[in-house]
């Protein structure tokens, strides 16, 4: 199981080795990597150093400034700036979808852009998004995306749509999320210092539902990787970008 993927198309077609599926929990694009400044679509367009500008501006959140100082770098750029990004992440796109083992059961991350899966998933290649599948006689039920916030991300929905999500999966094994539960220790990142999105109905759902699992990425350098809630073992899967390395879940 990945999470958090962002361009590492090398680890990636090795993940699912020894394993009877992949699990992918969103996250493919590499918009801007923060640990490497010269990594991404935006440092390809404008930079490193303008990189870092950005990067210090989002992590002392500076929002607006960041925001401003992202629209004049685009006005420069001659293009449309949405033709631009999707010629990009159709390049990345393309590279990790050719990646991924049969079979592959994925979700979206927030910046993901749904639009464009259908197109590079294979047959080999199960999306879902509230939706439930069976794998190896245990019910998993999937939930892609992010919660808004000031960062504007592609694939950020409001707080209802997401609840309805959770709501239509009802009960299942194993709740595969790309965002945590709103717990502070799960969604505190302790190198960008800010605490991410959580989800207060995914929480809820946990409690309510006891599935076994409870699996997710978002927050790359999380405070708590896991944590047990009620009966539920909640998992942050990992930042697959930065170690390369899959969670396995074994039963």
């Amino acid at each position: 199981m990945v999470s958090d993927v962002h361009g590492n198309a090398r680890d990636l077609a090795r993940a699912g080795e020894g394993a009877d599926a992949l699990i992918c929990l969103g996250d493919l694009v590499l918009f801007l990597d923060y640990a490497d400044h010269s990594r991404g679509i935006f440092p390809d367009l404008f930079g490193v150093e303008n990189a870092d500008r950005i990067v210090a501006l989002r992590t002392a959140r500076r929002f607006e400034e960041a925001r401003e100082f992202g629209r004049q770098l685009w006005a420069g750029i001659g293009e449309d700036r949405a033709s631009v990004i999707e010629k990009a992440v159709r390049k990345q796109y393309t590279e990790l979808f050719a990646a991924f083992p049969t079979p592959t059961y994925a979700t979206y991350g927030n910046v993901d852009m749904p639009p464009l899966w259908q197109e590079y998933a294979g047959p080999g290649t199960t999306v879902l998004d509230g939706e439930r599948v069976e794998i190896g006689g245990r019910v998993f039920g999937f939930v892609g995306g992010g919660l808004r916030t000031p960062m504007r991300t592609p694939y950020e929905i409001s707080d209802e749509e997401y609840a309805a999500k959770i709501e239509a999966l009802g009960e299942v094994d194993v709740l595969c999320t790309h965002i945590p539960p709103e717990v502070p220790e799960l969604i505190y990142d302790t190198v960008a210092r800010r605490f991410e999105r959580g989800s207060r109905a995914l929480l809820d759902a946990i409690r309510r539902t006891r599935p076994r699992y409870s699996l997710f990425g978002h927050v790359h350098q999380p405070l708590v990787r896991r944590m047990r809630i009620g009966a539920t073992e909640c998992v942050n899967v990992g930042h697959f970008a930065g170690t390369g390395t899959p969670w396995a879940l074994e039963w």
